[in-house]
């Protein structure tokens, strides 16, 4: 799959059948869509493409005038994103920035100026929601009058449903934020896990006695926050059982960096450098700021036990 960072004008792209949107979470909705756009580019001898953006619109609004608490957490990052796009069978997808300049663009020079010079879209399917241009006053009946005039198709699909209703990148955030992954799992279509090359960290989890995988937080807003029973894929044949921390450190650190540590059960085999995905299972608590190391090392140790006693009761029941 080609990705392309921004867009190209010259050599413009060559001709396409297209979808647009966030596709935060690329979810089962988001399956369909996609799997409507892969036949379509088939019959039409068509490459399969996506354009999404960067930061989410509303992330940026809301950077843009400091109401951040306001902006959606983010689901999975880019590069998941692009993975899982990918997976779909989408042949090329392009990521543009979302600045002031893709905002300030009313209906009409979206159409024009990104659709068809940019794009150079023969075949589009948007959701039905899809709203585009400034202040989104773009509508999918002006796309499909402009696709008269410029010689493209439009289709427009109907909400995806399942028996809750729509689902939608804003249902998982919300069963996400509830610990639900149950729920998440049926609305991805997967088990919903966080991706990572394992890096060095500065070795207190190891000088508590409970030496951790760290994988870094950057570039987005997670959703969850917390201490989690986890599994992680990647390093053996097997998934592996294990403890999580995402989110701040509030007994070490005094900062907001956001983190990742993962302490994999009796496993102790050095594995900085490797590509795991970190799979949430069950929430055990929230992040806490505890008196001293000591206290925090008890909470651990009482972390590892609970998750043990879940990993045994799953092995009993198998």
């Amino acid at each position: 799959m080609k990705v392309f960072r921004g867009f190209l004008y010259d050599p413009p792209h060559g001709p396409c059948a297209l979808t647009i949107g966030n596709f935060d979470g690329v979810h089962k909705g988001h399956m369909v869509l996609l799997a409507k756009l892969r036949e379509a580019a088939d019959r039409l001898h068509l490459p399969a493409a996506v354009l999404t953006f960067n930061p989410h619109p509303r992330q940026y609004f809301a950077l843009k005038t400091g109401t951040l608490s306001s902006a959606p957490a983010t689901i999975t990052p880019l590069r998941e994103k692009v993975q899982a796009l990918a997976q779909c069978c989408v042949d090329q997808v392009t990521i543009a920035r979302f600045n002031n300049t893709v905002s300030s663009l009313s209906p009409e020079e979206f159409i024009e100026e990104i659709l068809v010079k940019a794009l150079n879209v023969r075949w589009l399917i948007i959701g039905e929601k899809f709203r585009f241009g400034k202040g989104r006053t773009g509508t999918t009946d002006e796309l499909k009058e402009a696709g008269k005039r410029f010689g493209f198709h439009v289709e427009v699909l109907p909400a995806v449903m399942d028996e809750n209703g729509r689902i939608s990148s804003s249902c998982i955030r919300q069963a996400l934020e509830q610990s639900d992954f149950e729920k998440v799992s049926g609305l991805l279509g997967k088990p919903y896990a966080i991706s990572g090359h394992i890096v060095h960290g500065d070795k207190i989890g190891r000088d508590l006695g409970f030496p951790t995988a760290n994988l870094p937080i950057r570039h987005y807003n997670p959703i969850l926050s917390g201490v989690f029973i986890t599994r992680v894929h990647g390093l053996e044949e097997k998934p592996l059982p294990s403890v999580s921390m995402i989110g701040t450190r509030p007994t070490i650190e005094s900062d907001r960096h956001i983190m990742l540590e993962t302490h994999i059960l009796d496993f102790g085999r050095t594995c900085y450098g490797s590509l795991v995905q970190v799979e949430f299972l069950k929430k055990l608590r929230d992040n806490q700021k505890f008196p001293d190391l000591n206290a925090l090392k008890k909470a651990i140790q009482n972390d590892v036990d609970t998750a043990r006693s879940f990993f045994a009761k799953q092995k009993t029941s198998a």
